[in-house]
């Protein structure tokens, strides 16, 4: 288990949890209050800065309920956080909607996923296997 260091910026919210045993994320929630117009997009704040241990990351996901009841995603998703940010993590909404969304300060807005990072190189190549797929791109693959 990786231990995760959080650090409360508004100490009205309470910290990140997870909705159930087999949940992957933390729900993280608004500190603050605002409207969303459709198909507008705002930057929204947490409360809440972390400290993670080199190799990992932080990604930021929409909640699927916010998503599917009322049309309102993340513009970057899923949003990076990476283990050398000491500040505030903010959350970019999106309203894909048609209706004025109201998010009020302690609303779940997000959730928090910590994924292990594979640490890579880049090696230059003018050539790279061939593959039977080859360059075929998008929907080449009839699914």
């Amino acid at each position: 288990m990786v231990k995760l260091k959080v650090k409360r910026i508004d100490k009205t919210l309470p910290l990140p949890v997870k909705g159930s045993k087999g949940s992957s994320g933390f729900d993280i929630y608004s500190s603050c209050d605002c409207i969303l117009n459709p198909f507008e997009f705002k930057t929204i704040p947490t409360g809440i800065a972390i400290e993670l241990k080199k190799g990992y990351e932080a990604q930021i996901r929409p909640r699927s309920g916010l998503a599917s009841k009322n049309g309102i995603g993340i513009l970057n998703s899923p949003g990076t956080i990476d283990s050398d940010y000491r500040g505030e993590i903010l959350v970019v909404l999106f309203n894909f909607s048609k209706k004025r969304y109201r998010i009020k300060k302690g609303d779940r807005i997000a959730q928090l996923v910590i994924s292990k990072i594979i640490d890579a190189s880049l090696e230059e190549s003018e050539n790279l296997k061939r593959t039977k797929r080859g360059k075929r791109g998008f929907g080449s693959t009839g699914r």
